[in-house]
């Protein structure tokens, strides 16, 4: 177990504006006081925000305390404990106001129309304390206490703005009349940052995702967590814990407020707990069918265990939930769950009480076996998962049992739980397992072993299972092998792929259904280009993008939509493989298919590349690798980060670039794709900083070309980059090779843009000054699309350079002008610079935008600004500068916030 630091953290992670809150209350004594209030759930970090208070109160005379459920019933026990410090100068107020506030806080209570009184000596003996220095009155957990301590600090916080005294309260709901703060989850970068400061070293970017994940964002879970946590697992070697240990600090804070509720309440919150379906009118039915009411959970709702409205009951964190159920006994739980499987009588419900009638069975029982199968697979969803491995475990036929475990660890696979799939299927081993499910097995293994494992085993498995499915199921026989190419390219074994459509070409039909021939085709299709054959891959791929199309009902899955999307990627026709790969995501989303969600994403990610939309695309990436972190997919996670870095090289990010190659690290396989997409973005950096050899034995190294070995498919989408590094040498084999090879592919494809870049590289290879030079590079820019944006702007970028060194200064001023203009345009900073340096060499100055704006602005929000200022709506700005709507919002909110204005007009005048 690795040791977690036990030095007291200072830095309180992600709750920087409550800290600036509290810093200005403490800021404004002893001119004003004033009063804040933190509300969260347990382990939010309220209790370190009262800390922090204390810390930073070095001008002030402090007064502490906090809520006691102990005292809850003793009226003003907190408010006598906070005073107690000061309680000798009650004799400086009135005589009636020292005798009322002396006997409230010697338990001689307070007549309702005395409040009002009691009130006022409270503020006035504060206001004495503070005479001779600022004071700071703190309660911790306000809520817990008794309530007349509450309503009286409330009382005195609204009061004190013309005095010295500041008040900060925390609770889990906020004393009515006050606004509260409300304490929200963490971020993940908060949660690695939580992480990184309680362990030895910090865990692999996965595992603290993962971590952040299993939290919910809550401090104190994550503390938890980081305190079971192993080395290995820290090393990511072992699966990291899935939800925080309920014998940990945030599980003993629920358990006490647990035991603080009365009998019934105890009984109903147990309802609740095991509904997890949240439905009040289920919950309302069950409690009266125990001779209860639902009025009961009130107290465990003031004590921040469960959350109730019209439309759902909710737990708060799910260790609350799993500390409520084991505090209570195990007969209890049982009668519980019939008692809800009572209720839950119609159509709608028959999952719902199939599953409480099985976990309150005490042995194998056929008939509910079958029950909680049928109602899974009319369900679906992730609790068909839950139902099918209880189905299993009351079987009597170990066959059944074994068909049912493995149904149920597709479920999980499919709702993105890679661990709960392992395990329910490392359980075949302990009986027969009928060959179909067997197959089947195999088949899923292979697939999670793709996405999270080593991918030589996967390519073994998904093979075993196309031959075991070849005479029984067809169309999942070839989707098992269309995931084995997937494997063998993920590993740089494209030379591999032949014989995989070899395998498909004896499984096909003629009058397969779209899906089946959509299968078959994309991989003969593959297999043809990756063997240089692209007059046969052509038409193959583009009739995959067509059946793609096609697909409806059941067919229309995640995976069919990515095959094709995958062979639009292949013949050029970006629009379409874009459409398709949007399809995927979703069809996963609406499905709740997330295991399919990283694959679609990085296809919708790789479209957008190509078509120039790099903002898109990161956005999609950061997405894919949100989600293949949280279902623990490592390797499609690596993808994402490695093109995350490309994208960030592109645009000269260095920074970003670098901080994503060093997630990376040195895990994935020499030939694998996240490695190849690593040494790209390496050579992109390179290549910026002039280091064009670097950059070329880089991008050389990725494939062997001719030989299917090595990332072909990466090499061929960075042979541009390779082309303009080599361009600066003088023996460019490896540059030549790759180009052939991006020619022959670039002319079978109906794309534009590819053709371009074709011409933009032999211009460069070209004899410097040379018509051929100047005549390739005017073909690429007639063949880049209008809306190529970022690479148009690069190619004229280096056709000016080209006319500059030619002593053409005057001709490469006009395309070296609009390099600079579509740079700024994208907010691409570095590109820019460098089109404003050769303007210069060329002659032109370029004049600098306002000082202001130029200082609080980056290069992408100063053209937002620009744009907006001129009238654009955000759609506009959108559509000109290739993002999405979402991120010019974004991007407009941080712009109003740096310039510290509220409206587009204002906008206006700050740009001119």
């Amino acid at each position: 177990m690795v040791t977690a630091s036990t030095v007291q953290i200072t830095v309180l992670r992600g709750r920087d504006e409550e800290c600036r809150a509290i810093r200005r209350l403490l800021g404004g004594l002893p001119e004003c006081g004033g009063a804040l209030v933190f509300q969260g759930e347990p382990g939010s970090g309220r209790s370190a925000l009262v800390g922090y208070a204390h810390r930073h109160a070095d001008r002030c005379a402090v007064l502490a305390s906090a809520g006691l459920a102990e005292e809850a019933a003793l009226p003003y026990a907190g408010l006598q404990r906070l005073l107690d410090p000061v309680l000798d100068r009650a004799e400086e107020l009135p005589g009636p106001q020292a005798r009322l506030l002396r006997r409230a806080l010697a338990g001689g209570g307070c007549p309702a129309q005395r409040r009002l009184a009691l009130g006022l000596a409270v503020l006035r003996l504060l206001a004495v304390a503070a005479r001779d220095r600022p004071l700071l009155c703190t309660m911790d957990d306000v809520d817990r206490g008794d309530t007349p301590t509450a309503q009286t600090l409330a009382f005195v916080a609204r009061r004190l703005r013309r005095l010295p005294v500041a008040v900060v309260l925390t609770a889990t709901v906020a004393p009515d009349g006050l606004p509260g703060h409300r304490l929200q989850p963490l971020d993940e970068r908060d949660s690695a940052a939580v992480l990184a400061d309680r362990l030895p070293d910090p865990p692999v970017p996965p595992v603290a995702a993962a971590l952040g994940a299993a939290a919910r964002g809550n401090p104190q879970a994550l503390v938890d967590l980081a305190e079971v946590l192993t080395p290995a697992q820290c090393r990511g070697d072992e699966p990291p814990p899935e939800a925080p240990p309920a014998d940990g600090a945030l599980g003993r804070a629920y358990r006490a407020r647990l035991d603080e509720l009365p009998a019934d309440t105890r009984n109903v919150l147990l309802l609740a707990a095991l509904d997890e379906d949240g439905e009040p009118d289920t919950l309302v039915r069950a409690a009266r069918a125990g001779g209860a009411s639902v009025a009961a959970l009130a107290p465990a709702e003031v004590a921040g265990l469960v959350r109730v409205d019209a439309h759902r009951v909710a737990f708060p964190h799910p260790v609350a939930r799993a500390v409520v159920v084991a505090a209570t006994p195990l007969a209890e739980r049982r009668a519980a769950h019939l008692r809800l499987a009572g209720v839950l009588d119609g159509p709608d419900h028959r999952l719902g009480r199939a599953l409480h009638l099985a976990a309150a069975a005490a042995g194998p029982d056929p008939a509910l076996a079958a029950e909680l199968e049928r109602a899974a697979v009319t369900a679906g969803g992730p609790r068909a998962c839950d139902a099918l491995e209880r189905a299993a475990e009351l079987s009597d036929d170990p066959a059944h049992a074994a068909a049912r475990r493995v149904d149920a660890a597709a479920y999980a696979w499919t709702a993105g739980s890679a661990r709960r799939a392992r395990r329910l299927l490392s359980g075949l081993t302990a009986g027969p397992v009928p060959a179909p499910a067997a197959a089947r097995a195999e088949l899923l293994r292979g697939e999670v072993e793709l996405r999270c494992g080593r991918t030589p085993t996967a390519v073994r498995t998904l093979l075993g299972a196309a031959d075991a499915l070849a005479a029984t199921d067809r169309p999942l026989a070839l989707a098992a092998l269309a995931r084995a190419g997937e494997a063998l390219c993920f590993g740089g074994e494209q030379y591999r792929y032949a014989d995989l459509a070899r395998r498909a070409r004896a499984l096909a039909r003629p009058n397969d259904p779209p899906a089946v021939e959509l299968t078959s085709t994309y991989l003969a299709g593959v297999a043809a280009t990756l063997s240089g054959d692209l007059h046969q891959a052509g038409p193959a791929l583009r009739r995959a993008v067509v059946l793609g199309g096609q697909l409806a009902g059941p067919a229309l899955t995640p995976a069919a939509l990515s095959w094709a999307a995958s062979a639009g990627l292949l013949v050029a026709v970006d629009g379409a493989a874009h459409r398709l790969a949007e399809r995927a995501v979703e069809v996963a989303h609406g499905r709740g298919e997330l295991s399919a969600l990283p694959r679609a994403l990085e296809l919708r990610a790789m479209a957008e590349y190509w078509l120039g939309r790099h903002e898109a695309a990161a956005e999609s990436s950061r997405e894919g690798l949100r989600v293949a972190r949280e279902t623990g997919q490592a390797n499609a996670a690596a993808v994402h980060v490695g093109l995350l870095a490309v994208l960030a090289a592109v645009r000269a990010d260095r920074e970003t670039c670098l901080g994503r190659l060093r997630e990376i690290g040195e895990a994935p396989a020499p030939h694998s794709r996240p490695r190849a997409l690593a040494q790209w973005a390496l050579a992109v950096l390179d290549l910026t900083d002039g280091r064009h050899a670097d950059a070329a034995a880089r991008l050389a190294a990725l494939a062997r070309p001719g030989t299917g070995r090595g990332q072909v498919l990466v090499q061929v989408m960075a042979t541009p980059y390779l082309v303009e590094a080599a361009a600066h040498l003088p023996h460019r084999p490896a540059a030549a090779a790759a180009l052939a090879l991006f020619d022959r592919w670039a002319s079978s494809t109906a794309s534009p843009s590819r053709r371009a870049l074709s011409a933009r590289c032999h211009a460069l290879l070209a004899p410097r000054g040379s018509a051929e030079a100047e005549e390739r590079f005017r073909a690429a820019l007639r063949l880049h699309p209008a809306d190529a944006g970022f690479e148009r702007a690069r190619t004229a970028l280096l056709f000016g350079r080209e006319l500059r060194r030619a002593r053409r200064p005057r001709d490469a001023r006009t395309h070296l002008h609009d390099a600079w203009e579509a740079f700024t345009l994208l907010g691409v900073d570095a590109w820019a610079d460098q089109a404003t340096a050769e303007l210069r060499a060329a002659g032109e100055s370029v004049a600098a935008p306002a000082p202001a704006a130029a200082h609080l602005l980056t290069g992408q929000q100063l053209r937002i600004a620009q744009l907006v200022a001129e009238g654009a709506t955000n759609r506009e700005v959108a559509a000109r500068m290739f993002l999405s709507t979402r991120t010019v919002d974004h991007h407009l909110r941080n712009i109003f916030h740096r310039l510290g204005i509220r409206s587009r007009t204002e906008l206006a005048r700050a740009l001119t």
